[in-house]
């Protein structure tokens, strides 16, 4: 026989309560971001493309230290990137480098470099692609990095304040999305070439700035649509009549619940990042050449293409398919994470 949860009464009014015991009340609810979580973990295709992005965040992180070694360590006696020329294996395919294994199959680590072939300098196209990621991861975090902090705070304060501030928010991202990116991007790039205020944005770092000032506009929507919101909700409208500031409701009540936005638009921001850096490589405004990069790489490989060197287009093109499929698949499974209404779902 089941076990009563509670005792039935007569309290002093003669109304009849059921007391609870305590074990049965109800329990603190989970949060937004523990669900969120537990829903990422049991994707298999989210954990996956996190697999793969961090795949690529580690070759990044491996080559930048490789380079900061190699350059400042000199005990090391380690090549840089620029200094691995071998003329007397220039343009191998990789068809060369495992017909030769299978003649000789003790060469498999001994020529590992060459597994995806040779430039026209002998420079192997695997470490090329593998130094390409930290361009392209770079690129990014740092484009991104830029952008969401603006788009969040002109979206908050856009959404919250109203009136004129709204306007000239509205009126700013209204008229920059009205330009081609592209062209939006390689103009800034153009007024890059010569220093401002004494700062040299000629390379690598002014690409990230040129990228982090056009790709805020998305965020800067989504947070403010979600802001008109929010602000009249009655949690804000309580804060707003206790006397709490403006800025203290948007850093307290706002922000919190829109920073799903912002963290869902990093992710997808970065795929926008790294496709632009490969445009602006190949039209030859991005980083400096001999840099390298898969921008660079495609660049420099297009008319390979009529003497039949395929190898080092087909590696640049390949990493991009597979950094860009996983940061789209992960994107869409963490704003299904993040969404409240598919948490019982």
């Amino acid at each position: 026989m089941n076990q009563p949860i509670g005792k039935i009464g007569a309290n002093a009014n003669g109304y009849v309560v059921q007391n609870d015991p305590p074990e049965q009340m109800v329990g603190a609810g989970r949060s937004l971001w523990g669900d969120a979580w537990r829903r990422l973990w049991r994707d298999r295709s989210a954990k996956i493309c996190l697999a793969v992005i961090l795949l690529y965040a580690l070759m990044g992180l491996s080559t930048a230290a490789y380079d900061l070694l190699a350059e400042n360590v000199k005990a090391l006696n380690w090549p840089t990137f620029q200094e691995m020329v071998d003329f007397d294996h220039r343009d191998q395919s990789p068809g060369m480098y495992w017909s030769n294994i299978w003649k000789d199959p003790s060469r498999l680590i001994a020529d590992w470099r060459q597994m995806l072939g040779t430039d026209w300098s002998g420079r192997p196209i695997l470490l090329k692609t593998i130094w390409g990621a930290k361009v392209s991861m770079t690129v990014g975090l740092m484009a991104n990095i830029i952008a969401i902090p603006l788009g969040l705070f002109l979206g908050a304060v856009a959404g919250y304040y109203g009136r004129w501030v709204d306007n000239i928010v509205v009126w700013l991202y209204s008229t920059l999305a009205s330009i081609p990116s592209i062209l939006l991007l390689i103009s800034l790039k153009y007024a890059f070439r010569t220093p401002i205020m004494g700062l040299d944005l000629s390379g690598i770092h002014g690409v990230y700035l040129a990228l982090g000032v056009i790709s805020w506009i998305s965020t800067c929507r989504y947070i403010r649509a979600e802001t008109l919101k929010l602000r009249e909700l009655d949690y804000v409208m309580a804060a707003r009549a206790t006397g709490r500031s403006s800025l203290s409701i948007i850093r307290c009540h706002i922000l919190p619940n829109v920073f799903h936005i912002a963290i869902i638009n990093f992710s997808l921001g970065f795929i926008g990042a790294v496709s632009a850096e490969v445009i602006l490589s190949y039209l030859g405004l991005g980083v400096a050449v001999g840099t390298p990069s898969w921008g660079q790489m495609i660049n420099s490989a297009r008319m390979d293409l009529f003497a039949g060197r395929w190898w080092e287009l087909t590696s640049a093109v390949t990493a991009i398919f597979f950094l860009v499929l996983a940061l789209n698949i992960f994107g869409d499974r963490l704003r299904d994470a993040l969404d409240p209404k598919l948490k019982n779902v």
